[in-house]
């Protein structure tokens, strides 16, 4: 499903058509914020690579969970494998989404695969949007728009089906004048669901592509006015390969 507000942004971020042609994508990230010492993970990788497929959900992130590991996340049906450098399944997981305990933000602890599922899902959705919001099954609406201080930012209610794991089905994107992605807004399953304003910034062209390199998550409340005092998690891009 289209809009003429997600052909603009489309358009602004290297196109639809040129998009069709790409296989695979390649970032290096940096974690960081509050959230993860609760988890039991107060120190992950000071540099990621996360390495995906452009038109399914696959991932890898390496090193993680530890300096000579890697992670890697398929989908149909869903699994979660932990390897050595040397290829060797060290952990694994099928249909990891249901292993989540309940959630605490001060308490609940992750293991090495729930932090590799809840990272993995969001960082190839990170990484192929706005793209991926035309895959099939993808629902795309524009909803009414939200000042932001002396801006407007248009936007768009979107909803993933069950085959494209995310946070959660339901989630709202951002976009300024120039059709930038400025904020996204969910709830993640696997955080008890509660709301997020997720700030975007820092838009780079890589391969002719547009990304955001700055990625600042807040706490927001039922008004959805995000609480702005303290980033929840930080993520922050140094560079993006586009195949």
């Amino acid at each position: 499903m289209s809009s003429e507000l997600l052909d603009d942004v489309l358009e602004a971020h290297g196109g639809l058509a040129n998009w069709d042609r790409v296989s695979a994508v390649t970032a290096e990230i940096t974690v960081g914020g509050p959230f993860w010492a609760p988890r039991g993970w107060p120190d992950l990788a000071p540099t990621l690579t996360v390495a995906m497929a452009a038109h399914r959900e696959h991932i890898t992130t390496t090193p993680f969970p530890g300096p000579d590991q890697r992670a890697v996340f398929d989908v149909d049906p869903e699994r979660l494998t932990i390897h050595t450098a040397g290829g060797k399944v060290v952990e694994e997981r099928d249909d990891p989404r249901p292993s989540f305990p309940p959630f605490d933000l001060q308490t609940t602890t992750w293991d090495a695969i729930h932090i590799a599922y809840f990272t993995s899902c969001a960082n190839w959705n990170y990484f192929t949007q706005p793209f991926s919001l035309t895959y099939p099954g993808v629902q795309v609406d524009e909803i009414q728009p939200w000042w932001e201080g002396d801006e407007t930012w248009r936007r768009l209610a979107v909803h993933f089906p069950p085959d494209m794991p995310n946070h959660n089905a339901d989630q709202v994107f951002y976009y300024d004048d120039n059709f930038m992605l400025r904020r996204m807004d969910y709830a993640a399953d696997a955080t008890g669901n509660a709301p997020v304003a997720h700030y975007t910034d820092d838009h780079k062209t890589f391969d002719e592509f547009v990304f955001p390199t700055r990625r600042r998550i807040y706490r927001s409340g039922d008004d959805g006015v995000a609480d702005q005092r303290l980033a929840i998690i930080t993520v922050d891009v140094s560079s993006v390969r586009v195949e």
